[in-house]
């Protein structure tokens, strides 16, 4: 079976030597069935990029007139030819480590409409030979990350691609909800990597929390069951309150408000079923992988450790399982990470396996969504995860 053809589509602005960083990754690709295309975002230089890379990919660059934010990836998406199956979304910092993305976006069922990858950071450590890369935070089952995920070209567009009302941040939940609600799934395959440089240029946490606490909410506004919306919305913006304050862009989070509180009745809604929803929050994910892991071996306890985005969901699910929820490890059956966004668990999986005086010899350890493999018990080769016994 042969590869699909895809297209790779990065917005940048201002950001030369990190955009020619990220080039050079993709130029270090086999040759393969693609192209890129660069969208600049305003600069205020125009970036300078070779018409051919070395492995044979033909580049594009989409000059836009004022700064699109994420919705540039918009006229990159449009621009890609239309032979195009898939839109490998990256940002100017980011890019896949290996051609691995093929094989996953080959196997790819039908009904998925977009393909998310791991995300690394740079800071590769190392502990007792285990290889511990940290990887990128946030996303969910089937939330992806926009620095690198692969996108059915057809779904993209029909879909009205990114809402340009968002700016950036959390423009993926609600592009992510758009295709759930047209039937499809969103798949996560850890033979797609991508490195995330993750530069600092440019990133202000006022404006990010700015952003945060009002897209979060929008995003509560418009997909929420009628049931849930107002609880979900006062989370949603207690969470980014604590965040800003640890951040320390408490002006920011209050500009937020602000701006949620002239927008937040405005915004359109199309309510989710709650099959759709629980997909969409990452319950649906989370009651299948503990449902497997207890009816493999029964556990009457557990402690949450290691919480992260989503930790009430995991919650939720052992209570409607059952299970006993304890505060000590030593006194639980069973120790399940407390998040359910896939970089964050993989992290906490290999953070189990490299340092196991940190986990009762007893206990076993659960991650609350399947991750290709990751499991309990058992250090799966050059990953280091931990994973069921």
């Amino acid at each position: 079976m042969t590869s699909p053809r895809i297209a790779y589509v990065l917005p940048t602005r201002d950001r030369p030597e990190t955009l020619a960083r990220t080039i050079a990754g993709l130029a270090r690709l086999p040759r393969h069935d693609a192209q890129v295309v660069v969208v600049d975002n305003a600069s205020r230089t125009p970036p300078r990029l070779p018409i051919e890379l070395d492995n044979g990919l033909p580049v594009t660059l989409l000059m836009r007139d004022v700064n699109e934010g994420a919705a540039a990836r918009n006229a990159g998406a449009r621009a890609a030819d239309a032979s195009c199956e898939w839109i490998v979304m990256l940002d100017d910092d980011s890019h896949p480590v290996h051609a691995g993305l093929l094989d996953a976006l080959r196997d790819a069922a039908s009904d998925v409409g977009a393909v998310q990858a791991e995300i690394l950071l740079p800071d590769v450590k190392e502990h007792e030979g285990i290889k511990a890369s940290r990887h990128e935070a946030g996303g969910l089952p089937e939330v992806f990350i926009g620095c690198g995920v692969a996108i059915r070209r057809e779904a993209f567009i029909a879909a009205g691609g990114y809402d340009a009302a968002f700016n950036y941040y959390v423009e993926e939940y609600d592009l992510a909800a758009k295709l759930m609600l047209a039937g499809m799934r969103i798949g996560f395959d850890r033979r797609f990597e991508v490195l995330h440089e993750k530069t600092q240029a440019g990133r202000d946490m006022d404006v990010i929390l700015r952003r945060l606490v009002r897209n979060n909410a929008w995003v509560m506004r418009r997909y929420a069951p009628r049931d849930v919306r107002a609880r979900e919305a006062r989370r949603t913006i207690a969470r980014y309150g604590s965040i800003a304050v640890k951040e320390r862009a408490e002006l920011g989070f209050a500009r937020g408000l602000l701006d949620l509180a002239g927008t937040y009745f405005s915004q359109p809604r199309r309510e989710m079923a709650r099959g759709v929803w629980d997909r969409f929050t990452g319950k649906a994910a989370a009651r299948e992988a503990l449902s497997a892991a207890h009816a493999a071996r029964p556990f009457a306890s557990a402690a949450v450790v290691d919480g992260g985005k989503n930790e009430h969901i995991v919650h939720e699910a052992l209570r409607e399982m059952g299970v006993r929820i304890v505060a000590r490890e030593a006194d639980a059956d069973a120790l399940v990470i407390g998040t359910l966004s896939p970089g964050p668990v993989l992290d906490a999986l290999v953070k189990r396996a490299a340092s196991p005086a940190r986990t009762p010899a007893s206990a076993r350890v659960i991650a609350p969504l399947e991750l290709g493999g990751c499991a309990e018990n058992r250090v799966v080769c050059e990953r280091g995860v931990l994973a069921a016994a």
